[in-house]
């Protein structure tokens, strides 16, 4: 699948995810619909609960979809899939992981648990190419080969995580969804995992969905930024388009959060509080549409024609 002389590398097409049942449903995802395109960091944003995670784990398959499609690669991925096909979607989509205390078996060695996706998937050809695999990705996300005979609870939080990253990046993915990587670490150690990404990504050609619900962290590594809002796509647009002209009230909203590094003009400003029921959809129904640029917004018609007045004047 090409679009503009670039590859899309995974493509969700009306997308609904349904939990729960009979009276109990609740719809956490509600027609989502976006690409990704080879090589590119596309940010998924929005508060907690606005359903970033949900699409993560569906193209993992851990979610099954009640609607519509994901397709990898120009195949589907989603629903039943023959056990090649599924082992495959599995070595070449892989996650990382927001609490890297918890994605680690306490038990388990760093060694076996970097490991354990070479074994699973036989990706070595014997003992000597399995342990120079590992000794060579463990250096590459700056730990130790002396490391690998410790565990999990030894290390710190910025080490775990690199220890989930090693785990990932030595299966040799395509894509990597990284599921707010990030915020469990703190401020001075979280430049250092980004850039760790961004050099394994140049290297590599990987392709990232990175899931965050702090739109300044997301700003300097996403290509193209999503943002989400209970399930639904509130506005698409390229990073710096989208800090230019951020036209959807929910993105001013996310945008005026982000902290101002000068505590005086920090403390004077003015929070912008989104409020759903600033829409009238009685009598015009809302959709995503394209406005040109790439950049797509959720509104009835009216709201449409108010954002291209602001975009393009």
């Amino acid at each position: 699948m090409e679009k503009n002389d670039k590859k899309v590398l995974l493509s969700i097409q009306n997308l609904d995810v349904v939990f729960g049942r009979g009276k109990k449903t609740f719809k956490a995802i509600d027609n989502v619909s976006f690409d990704i395109y080879k090589g590119e960091t596309l940010s998924l944003v929005g508060e907690s609960g606005s359903g970033k995670t949900t699409i993560g784990r569906a193209i993992i398959r851990i979610n099954p979809c009640s609607a519509g499609a994901i397709y990898y690669d120009g195949k589907k991925i989603s629903g039943k899939l023959s056990r090649k096909d599924d082992r495959e979607v599995v070595r070449k989509i892989q996650m990382i992981f927001q609490d890297p205390a918890a994605s680690l078996n306490e038990r388990a060695t760093i060694d076996y648990i970097i490991s354990e996706g070479l074994y699973n998937f036989h990706l070595y050809k014997d003992e000597k190419d399995r342990v120079a695999k590992v000794e060579n990705i463990v250096k590459e996300v700056g730990l130790l080969p002396e490391h690998l005979t410790r565990y999990p609870h030894e290390f710190s939080g910025g080490q775990r995580q690199r220890v989930g990253m090693a785990r990932s990046f030595v299966m040799e993915p395509e894509f990597i969804i990284a599921d707010e990587p990030i915020s469990a670490l703190d401020v001075s150690i979280r430049a250092q995992v980004l850039n760790l990404m961004k050099k394994f990504q140049k290297e590599r050609d990987l392709t990232y969905l990175f899931i965050a619900h702090d739109l300044s962290i997301v700003r300097f590594i996403s290509d193209r930024i999503v943002v989400i809002y209970k399930g639904r796509i509130m506005e698409i647009a390229e990073s710096e388009e989208l800090f230019a002209y951020p036209l959807h009230p929910y993105t001013k909203s996310l945008i005026s959060a982000i902290p101002i590094p000068d505590p005086k003009i920090e403390k004077e400003k003015k929070l912008f509080v989104y409020d759903k029921s600033m829409h009238d959809y009685s009598t015009e129904q809302p959709s995503l549409v394209d406005l040109g640029n790439g950049h797509m917004v959720f509104g009835s018609p009216s709201e449409i024609e108010k954002y291209k007045k602001i975009r393009f004047g």
